[in-house]
């Protein structure tokens, strides 16, 4: 199954060779790094020219503090024609924890972008609507991070 994903990445390396900045195969899955300033251009061109259709998930990853880059965005991709899945990652620094967003090309990606907003502070340039979706809007801080403290802390009273 591999052999037929590692098809569909030489298609992107032919595509543009700089979409691709690393390939990593584990447990029958494929992961394409991709360099963040290129993600809209390799999943239009996935979703248009290789029926990549549907992204079944986005979501992020804080690798920790001591990381270099600390953050990553998985794409999880899907063809409903050809029944694979391919996973693009793009890695961010803490210091500019930006990427363009993909609503464009998959309108699903609203949601997704918001959550990964919400629970990692990854900004998604260009979205529509960036803004919580799952803690309060007053909320301090990004709860998925690893720098969040262990206990956490209880903002509002019960009483």
């Amino acid at each position: 199954m591999t052999d037929e994903l590692h098809t569909f990445v030489e298609k992107l390396k032919e595509q543009n060779s700089s979409w691709v900045a690393d390939v990593a195969d584990a447990l029958g899955e494929v992961t394409v790094t991709v360099p963040r300033e290129h993600i809209v251009d390799a999943c239009r061109f996935l979703r248009s020219d290789q029926q990549f259709d549907l992204l079944a998930d986005l979501c992020g990853a804080d690798r920790g503090p001591e990381e270099d880059p600390r953050f990553e965005v998985n794409y999880h991709l899907f063809s409903t024609v050809h029944h694979r899945r391919l996973r693009l990652k793009v890695m961010l620094t803490e210091d500019d924890p930006h990427v363009a967003t993909v609503t464009q090309v998959w309108r699903t990606a609203d949601w997704h972008e918001r959550e990964t907003y919400d629970l990692l502070g990854i900004i998604f340039d260009g979205h529509p609507d960036l803004r919580r979706i799952l803690l309060p809007s007053d909320f301090d801080g990004h709860a998925l991070r690893k720098d969040y403290p262990l206990r956490g802390f209880e903002p509002y009273s019960l009483n």
